[in-house]
């Protein structure tokens, strides 16, 4: 199957359960931008979203979500994403991936990636350089064919894991592909410094 036009409603994993080494190990999801915490600003990214699961850390939000941690413990983006999927409570014709260390994402990303993946499997967000970045969304029934057993995804990157599927990529707008990875990636975005577009790689 493929994704076809006028989909409307689809489901959300945002991916919170890295371990920040380079921040000291604080929480991401937790930190500020803008006034605001790194998970609501992924939560607003996905506002559109029918159900949302969040791989990581429960705080408090006043969003209708579903917090779960990966399994197993800090066993990587695909690990995380293959837990929240199965911790979803319907099932959709898609799922809309993010990483929740990128702040520039918005609901128009996901609407944009939606309508690049008419077509095909799946869409995602690529960088200038080409790097494809934890910002994509998937057919749901296609991720379950590919998926590993429980032991083959700890430590497995969503690239090896989406690599046999058909997606598109998609070019970022403005700042949607800037991640947070360090304390100066959080001075650079909140100085507006010239543009660096690497963010969360699939890899």
């Amino acid at each position: 199957m493929v994704i076809e036009l006028g989909l409307s409603a689809f489901a959300a994993v945002v991916l919170a359960g890295g371990q920040g080494s380079r921040l000291g190990g604080v929480d991401k999801a937790s930190i500020e931008v803008d006034g605001r915490t790194l998970l609501e600003h992924a939560l607003d990214a996905v506002i559109d979203a029918s159900e949302v699961v969040v791989v990581g850390h429960q705080v408090p939000t006043d969003r209708p979500v579903t917090f779960v941690r990966e399994e197993p413990r800090f066993g990587g983006p695909a690990a995380g994403l293959l837990t929240g999927r199965d911790m979803l409570l319907r099932r959709f014709p898609t799922i809309a991936v993010l990483a929740v260390d990128m702040p520039r994402l918005a609901p128009g990303t996901f609407r944009r990636l939606h309508e690049a993946a008419v077509g095909h499997e799946g869409a995602v967000l690529a960088d200038t350089a080409g790097r494809r970045q934890l910002a994509l969304v998937v057919e749901t029934a296609r991720l379950d064919a590919v998926r590993p057993d429980h032991e083959g995804q700890h430590g497995m990157s969503v690239r090896a894991l989406l690599e046999p599927l058909d997606l598109v990529e998609g070019a970022p707008l403005g700042d949607e592909a800037r991640d947070i990875d360090t304390w100066s990636d959080l001075r650079d975005l909140a100085g507006q410094d010239e543009p660096r577009p690497e963010g969360r790689s699939l890899d």
